[in-house]
């Protein structure tokens, strides 16, 4: 695994998702024309995740995998449960707490329930994109803990991916550091000495809504399905 390439150490504030996602894509036009796909994290990560996918000419989906939470620290990954319901664990971690089976099984039914409203709402529109054997590019509007962006590099890492990369506008250096084991290769725009919350490194923080999610999914669907059908 590579280590973190982290392009300034700067603490000013994108204007907001569309310039940092602007700025992504450049840093990613290396893996243009390359069959890659690029995963969203609902919700905010999907505007990152839909705009460096038009510049790059890349597929676009979104991750629905979930983060299992520590017992009492729901923020410290213990591991993850991706879509189809297969559990991976971090065994260093879990380890240090007994009843782990009935837990895992409480908080697994608990992240299905999650990810089952979203495959009803998502995957109506757009199906999933199959992984194997592709470059894989994971992204969000940024990372503190790291949680959420292990649990869906763990589940795509399942997929077997030719490569696979995180991709990420801004985030703590010892986050990005500790993602950066977890894949071939991190990109982050921004790792400021000082990181309080993402939203502090945006002018326009404005929270997504479902119906902008579900406008991008019906765009891509649209997409693929005449890439499918070909020319006339």
């Amino acid at each position: 695994m590579k280590k973190a390439h982290i392009v300034s150490r700067s603490d000013e504030a994108f204007q907001g998702r569309h310039e940092a996602a602007c700025l992504l894509a450049e840093e990613l036009k290396k893996f243009q024309g390359k069959n890659a796909v690029v995963l969203g994290i609902p919700r905010g990560g999907l505007l990152i995740a839909d705009e460096i996918a038009s510049r790059i000419a890349a597929d676009l989906d979104i991750v629905l995998s979930r983060k299992l939470g520590f017992p009492g620290n729901p923020e410290l990954a213990i591991g993850a449960v991706s879509e189809d319901g297969h559990v991976f664990l971090n065994e260093m971690i879990v380890s240090e707490f007994g009843d782990r089976d009935s837990y895992i099984q409480q908080e697994k039914a608990r992240q299905m329930e999650v990810i089952k409203q979203r495959i009803t709402q998502y995957r109506g529109i757009l199906s999933k994109v199959p992984l194997k054997d592709r470059i894989v590019i994971v992204t969000d509007d940024g990372v503190a803990t790291g949680a959420t962006m292990q649990a869906a590099l763990w589940a795509v890492q399942q997929e077997k991916p030719q490569r696979l990369i995180a991709a990420l506008p801004v985030g703590p250096s010892d986050t990005l550091h500790k993602l950066a084991k977890d894949v071939d290769e991190l990109i982050c725009l921004r790792a400021p000495s000082f990181f309080a919350a993402i939203g502090q490194f945006y002018s326009d923080f404005t929270q997504v809504e479902d119906d902008e999610v579900l406008a991008i999914l019906k765009k891509e669907a649209k997409r693929q399905g005449s890439l499918s059908a070909g020319p006339p």
